[in-house]
């Protein structure tokens, strides 16, 4: 294709100006396995290999290869519900004098999102998560409902679950991706996803509150199948059609394409969340710890990754969306996508990527994340009150986080 030729002659170029060769490491998760095979051979005089572990995995041995100061690899990939933690904890190298001059040239929220709280660079943002809803085109439009009106507001999308469930269909895997789309896509202008801009915590506040009660209600009326995401099971409801609807990033499309229903090529379709609001769900970054043996072929492949091309080429073989906003004037985003029944669904990744606020990455999140999980799990499966769930959240919380 145009853009992997292209990407070839980039990767040429840029690697003419190099007068060394290495090996270079780069510690991530699936799917961007798939893409490091595919793009490496044009980073000709370096070798790189990728050591994959999955999400969880990935990130936990990370948090230890930094608080150590061995064991990482030369580049490592971030999951931006990571970055503001790992950022703030002192083992990146600043890469402000290196991604700077060229920061403009990407959405400026990832840009925000990968700086520590000194402002300067740690991490650099190479792809997005324009959130959406995937949608079983055989059980919406092939069922005579109008995706418009099911996607109206929160209670339209619920009422479509109802007349769903009469038909023996969940609407969703598991209730909990309503609840972390809600309080994640309604984030206050200057805000974090759980602190306010003092550091205070937001978890009481009306949009968890709101949050917590829509996926309440999809359990206790039989709309989801109780199905952990991520697991074997979650993966056959994809495959069987036990659900009928994902809430997730854009990248989404690439793990369904490739590796988790590759035979519901038509099947599946994608949308705005209901209500239409805007949020990011995912989005990757690419650091280099302080540790790294060759920090300078390290940022080769950086600056190779995030390089207009190779952001395109990520795009068609992992359906990750580029961070880099000059792409999205590229050809291929006009062009329809067969998995998803012929759909021009590139262009609602931009117009979504386009108007994302940024969000405040927190030092706290991590630990914010895990006791807001908490608390919905008992909410959802242990009958605890949201408010009693909510308020013990916020007040470990308050302990955990100084």
């Amino acid at each position: 294709m145009k853009t992997q030729l292209k990407a070839g002659v980039a990767a040429l170029s840029l690697m003419a100006a190099t007068t060394f060769a290495a090996d270079i490491r780069i510690d991530g998760f699936p799917d961007y396995d798939t893409q490091i095979e595919a793009i490496k051979g044009g980073l000709t005089e370096h070798n790189v290999t990728m050591l994959k572990n999955n999400h969880g995995d990935h990130h936990t041995k990370l948090k230890t290869n930094l608080a150590t100061g061995s064991g990482a690899g030369d580049v490592v990939l971030i999951d931006v519900g990571f970055v503001g933690s790992f950022v703030n904890a002192g083992g990146f190298v600043d890469l402000s004098s290196q991604f700077g001059p060229m920061a403009d040239n990407y959405a400026d929220y990832a840009v925000a999102a990968g700086k520590g709280n000194d402002g300067k660079q740690y991490a650099v943002p190479v792809d997005l998560g324009p959130g959406v809803i995937y949608f079983r085109r055989d059980y919406m439009e092939d069922m005579g409902y109008d995706l418009n009106e099911v996607m109206t507001d929160w209670d339209t999308y619920i009422d479509y679950g109802r007349e769903l469930k009469e038909k023996d269909i969940l609407l969703i895997g598991n209730a909990s991706a309503v609840a972390n789309a809600y309080y994640r896509f309604n984030v206050g202008e200057g805000e974090g996803l759980y602190f306010d801009a003092d550091g205070e915590s937001l978890v009481t506040s009306e949009r968890f509150v709101r949050a917590f009660e829509l996926a309440k209600t999809i359990r206790e009326e039989g709309l989801d199948g109780n199905i952990s995401e991520w697991t074997e099971d979650w993966y056959a409801g994809f495959r069987e059609g036990k659900f009928a609807t994902q809430m997730s990033g854009a990248w989404l499309l690439g793990h369904l394409k490739n590796w988790i229903a590759p035979d519901n090529s038509g099947l599946w379709g994608v949308s705005h969340l209901p209500s239409g609001i805007y949020g990011t769900w995912g989005g990757s970054y690419l650091a280099i710890p302080k540790q790294a043996s060759n920090p300078e072929a390290a940022w080769d492949l950086i600056e190779y990754m995030i390089s207009e091309d190779i952001q395109m080429a990520g795009f068609e073989n992992i359906a990750a969306f580029p961070a880099h906003t000059g792409t999205y004037d590229d050809p291929a985003f006009e062009e329809p996508i067969e998995y998803l029944r012929g759909q021009k669904a590139r262009l609602m990744f931009a117009e979504i990527a386009e108007n994302i606020i940024p969000v405040t990455p927190m030092k706290g999140d991590l630990v914010a994340e895990d006791l807001v999980n908490v608390a919905l799990d008992k909410v959802l499966n242990d009958g605890v009150s949201i408010e009693k769930a909510l308020a013990d959240a916020e007040r470990q919380i308050k302990r955990r986080v100084r």
